[in-house]
């Protein structure tokens, strides 16, 4: 039996963020195996603002905006999960031979999940005024 909170998940959202992860998953593998082609490495900190920015949106979309009690704060669920998820990623760069551990990358790539976090509840609260 399906949880009654998971059948409340857009279907349109869920597909697409299921998507967007395999295109994010391979891009880090390409990313640690040093196989990005430069075409791509020469806009890193643009790339990082648009793939966290992309990912963040489309899994908080599919989570559908769903938010973790913590410390008396609705923190969103999907953000939060991500943000430590790119924070454990961007130290563990330091640890391959074809990766480096950049400040500066994790600032974009934090700048992008906020947007996409911000651009998420918008939309959000715009189709909730239309009920």
């Amino acid at each position: 039996m399906i949880p009654r909170s998971l059948t409340k998940m857009p279907v349109l959202w869920v597909v697409l963020a299921i998507v967007y992860a395999g295109i994010f998953g391979g891009i880090l593998f390409f990313a640690y195996s040093g196989k990005l082609p430069t075409s791509i490495t020469q806009y890193d900190k643009p790339l990082h603002v648009f793939l966290y920015f992309m990912a963040t949106f489309l899994g908080h979309m599919a989570l559908n905006r769903r938010r973790l009690k913590m410390l008396g704060y609705a923190v969103p669920l999907f953000p939060f999960l991500f943000s430590l998820f790119t924070i454990a990623e961007e130290l563990i760069q330091s640890l391959s031979p074809n990766r480096s551990l950049d400040f500066m990358d994790l600032v974009a790539s934090l700048a992008g999940i906020l947007l996409g976090f911000w651009l998420a509840e918008k939309r959000g609260n715009k189709s909730e005024a239309k009920r």
